[in-house]
């Protein structure tokens, strides 16, 4: 099994960066201040040079590129926090649910334009007060009541609720059923009477749009019903194991950039009778960025290999995120020490993604949820007799 990029995805993987680096880095302080136009002037450019939407099928509008092959593409569209919305990738978790579970009405109206850019979606699980580590305990539930669904409860964490078409909200609606077929997928358009956004709750002070909701008796049609009564965590376990590993390339992408903004730096700036490159403390964190980048790099491909194969990958998926997420952190950490007081500000990118690294730790599951049923897994392995094989 080779890691190397293969040479019929390279031309495709260099356009993305230098459409990255050229365009969108170049005018990220633009779009933090919320520019929609540039934003969607960078769309029509990605959609005009047929970067646009790249790991979608091509069945529902998509670029058809397959699973590998979008996972070293992911990993540069990754170096920028907007590279997947100026891309057309945002999108792609909710497309490939849809795609597997909605209806032709559903399909028509909201899987078509998702992956067009014409809408954009959100997702609702979490809830205040409610750990997410055990979702069994999500207290919104939907009854069916003359062929409409009544959602009443409260959702928070909602990315991108304020400029979505719909959010499709995981909610309970069977209360005799075992804990995992309690609760249901239902579509909700977010201009439905009953859905109120409450507020956007900041995250390590970025207001990035992750929205708290309030549903105060939402009605929708019986046919919103996203896939088979009961399922919702089968469906939601089926959307975050690739999102994981989208998530993993991504922090890759970042890590990446945070490391050569650190050795350029190394390079510029002088101390003490000589560049900072030159010093060894310094050298080292060159070196254990580095070990880390790679070795996160190598744990996340070898998962999308086995996810390519058909293998589910849990406990790989597992380990990349814990590793994925640690090393995101240590690497920019490493960056914004050798840029000093400089590295804080927003003068570089790097106070951004910081704040960010520290938060996936947390979102699609805590570290330490993915450490013990990894764990526990392996073990078991042990105790039936046999072996883990490496």
């Amino acid at each position: 099994m080779s890691f190397e990029v293969p040479a019929s995805v390279r031309p495709l993987r260099d356009a993305v960066y230098a459409f990255m680096t050229e365009r969108v880095e170049p005018n990220e302080n633009a779009l933090h201040q919320g520019d929609v136009d540039l934003l969607r002037s960078l769309q029509r450019e990605a959609k005009a040079e047929g970067l646009w939407a790249l790991g979608h099928p091509k069945e529902i509008g998509g670029g058809g590129l397959p699973f590998l092959d979008y996972v070293y593409v992911n990993e540069i569209q990754g170096r920028s926090e907007y590279g997947q919305i100026v891309l057309g990738t945002y999108t792609l978790q909710d497309s490939l649910m849809l795609h597997k579970y909605a209806a032709r009405t559903q399909r028509e109206r909201f899987l078509l334009p998702l992956v067009q850019g014409d809408i954009s979606p959100s997702f609702a699980m979490t809830e205040p007060g409610i750990s997410s580590s055990d979702p069994t305990q999500l207290q919104t539930t939907a009854t069916l009541e003359n062929g409409e669904w009544v959602i009443r409860g409260r959702k928070w964490f909602t990315t991108g609720a304020e400029r979505a078409a719909y959010t499709t909200v995981m909610c309970r609606t069977e209360e005799n059923a075992s804990p995992y077929l309690s609760f249901s997928m239902i579509l909700v358009p977010t201009d439905t009477p009953g859905y109120t956004i409450v507020r956007d709750t900041p995250v390590l002070g970025l207001h990035d749009g992750h929205y708290e909701v309030f549903y105060d008796e939402v009605r929708v049609p019986e046919e919103n019903l996203l896939g088979p009564r009961g399922h919702g965590f089968v469906i939601a376990q089926e959307r975050l194991g690739p999102g994981r590993i989208f998530h993993c390339m991504r922090w890759l992408g970042q890590a990446q950039r945070a490391f050569d903004l650190m050795c350029e730096r190394l390079h510029q700036r002088e101390a003490f009778g000589g560049p900072l490159a030159g010093k060894q403390l310094l050298q080292q964190h060159v070196f254990e960025s580095y070990s880390e980048i790679q070795a996160a790099r190598l744990l996340t491909l070898h998962a999308a290999h086995k996810i390519d194969s058909g293998d589910q990958a849990r406990v790989e998926i597992a380990a990349i995120k814990v590793a994925g997420a640690r090393m995101l952190h240590n690497v920019i950490d490493r960056a914004i020490q050798v840029y000093g007081a400089e590295g804080l500000t927003e003068d570089t990118p790097l106070d951004r993604m910081y704040r960010h690294a520290r938060a996936g730790r947390i979102y699609d599951g805590p570290d330490e949820v993915h450490i013990s049923r990894t764990g526990q897994r392996i073990l078991k392995e042990y105790e039936k007799g046999g072996r883990w094989t490496f």
